[in-house]
């Protein structure tokens, strides 16, 4: 990381911009260009291992790369502002990230219930009641994060 001054080193610090974050960006391999999906997650730590979830639709795109290479990395942010500088004529961005890399598998029929909770509980505070009907008509999978790092830029 070239601004070291920004980094964020702390693994709790890490966790907790990640807990704020509502948006995860999965980058995949694709022929000649990464293939990004913006997805909605779930994440666990379980003795300092990080695991994100994710769900979607039985078939498409990110589950063809996926069985062809499933190593990915992911970007997610929050806290984000702009801050103008008027005197100075400038303007910058507050920020808070995490970039990693990890490798993606999809879920079987026996844990995808335990996935969405935990994905479940990331956007509400109690666990929402949802509709199990829904579960065999959805594919969860998750990535185990093999490394991450995260950033951060608050000024005033």
């Amino acid at each position: 990381m070239r601004r070291k001054d920004r980094e964020i080193t702390e693994f709790e610090e890490i966790i907790d911009v990640m807990e704020r974050c509502g948006v995860c960006r999965l980058a995949l391999h694709d022929e000649e260009y990464p293939y990004i999906v913006p997805l909605n997650f779930g994440m666990q730590v379980e003795e300092g291992q990080i695991v994100l979830y994710f769900h979607g639709a039985e078939e498409g795109k990110k589950y063809e790369l996926i069985k062809k290479n499933n190593k990915a990395s992911f970007e997610m942010d929050c806290s984000t502002q702009l801050v103008t500088i008027l005197e100075d004529g400038n303007c910058t961005m507050n920020y808070e990230s995490v970039i990693g890399q990890g490798r993606v598998e999809i879920l079987s029929e026996n844990e995808k219930e335990q996935a969405l909770d935990i994905l479940m509980r990331h956007y509400r505070e109690e666990d929402f009641p949802y509709n199990k009907a829904v579960i065999p008509k959805t594919t969860v999978f998750k990535l185990t994060v093999e490394k991450c790092s995260g950033k951060r830029r608050m000024k005033k």
